[in-house]
């Protein structure tokens, strides 16, 4: 066997120095992966709230005095099952929808960690992502959703102001029937009614995601407690931050999602949905559907980031 023998004053060749910037890079799967079941686990517990806060937004004074008559008018005349109408669509819809969001979020924050906040440099360990990068990504992820989430938003709105427990009463058999008959009335801008709303919504995704990761960093730098019990209670948080600042644009895009197709649309711009529930409410009609919207923000998104968190940290990199 051949040798190779080294001439007098050669200096050995130097051992290959790995770059931590060539260091394999987290694959970008985990984030979509782990999003289904922050979908599932959202729609399960929050559903019921979500169909409670949708019949408040859309329907006047007269025919609900606020949320617990709702929910007991809602059980009374459609059993438990009337709480989870429409959620065909938003368990499909979720699953998809969180598995673009919190996938595409997952790259927003990479991305702008690197090329922006804090590029990486030979020889020097990568800065986290601050607070402000969170709130960015978090935005850019909202806007992303947005495509998808639009017309499943859509459909379920309209299948829960179906009020009648006789199925042959309503307008839509099921979240199938309603898209195929949208689709055919009004083609792909009807599926896509209320899109620029939902947008405009989304957009509020900065605070969540900003306070998501404020909360995140108080109560590991301040309590002892465990990484799943970390990730509820600033879900939970995040969650109501984002509500409290979104929360009237939701009514409005819920107006518009209810308003009908056609020539009979009330609502040709989004200031003539916002005009309208003012005119009808004052101020307060921004704020009706608020109290079972916040009472699910919490353990819906605390269940749904610990899935979320929980899955991440299982799947391989």
């Amino acid at each position: 066997m051949a040798t190779t023998v080294m001439k007098t004053g050669e200096k050995p060749a130097a051992a290959a120095v790995v770059d931590p910037a060539d260091k394999k890079q987290p694959s970008h799967y985990r984030g979509f992966v782990a999003g289904v079941f922050s979908g599932i686990a959202k729609l399960s517990v929050g559903h019921p709230f979500d169909t409670v806060k949708v019949r408040l937004q859309t329907t006047d004074k007269s025919h609900f005095r606020g949320p617990l008559d709702c929910l007991l008018q809602t059980v009374r005349k459609e059993g438990f099952a009337g709480l989870y109408k429409g959620a065909t669509p938003p368990l499909v819809g979720w699953m998809f929808m969180d598995s673009i969001m919190l996938g595409s979020l997952s790259v927003y924050r990479r991305k702008l960690n690197d090329r922006f906040f804090n590029p990486r440099q030979p020889g020097h360990e990568q800065g986290k992502l601050p607070i402000v990068g969170h709130a960015m990504a978090g935005m850019m992820a909202g806007w992303t959703v947005s495509f998808v989430a639009a017309p499943v938003e859509h459909v379920k709105a309209r299948l829960q102001i179906q009020y009648s427990a006789d199925k042959s009463n309503r307008l839509y058999s099921g979240p199938i029937d309603c898209l195929t008959k949208i689709f055919r009335g009004h083609g792909v801008r009807g599926v896509y009614h209320g899109l620029s709303a939902t947008l405009l919504f989304r957009t509020f995704f900065c605070f969540w995601w900003g306070s998501y990761d404020v909360f995140t960093r108080m109560l590991q730098n301040n309590t002892n407690l465990s990484t799943p019990a970390v990730n509820f209670w600033a879900g939970g948080l995040s969650a109501q931050i984002f509500w409290i600042t979104s929360y009237p644009s939701d009514v409005v895009k819920q107006r518009i999602m209810t308003d009908p197709l056609g020539p009979e649309r009330r609502f040709p711009r989004w200031r003539d949905a916002a005009k309208a529930v003012y005119r009808e409410n004052g101020f307060k009609g921004y704020w009706r559907g608020f109290v079972p919207c916040f009472l699910r923000a919490f353990p819906a998104n605390a269940v749904a980031l610990v899935a979320f968190e929980g899955v991440m940290r299982s799947l391989p990199e």
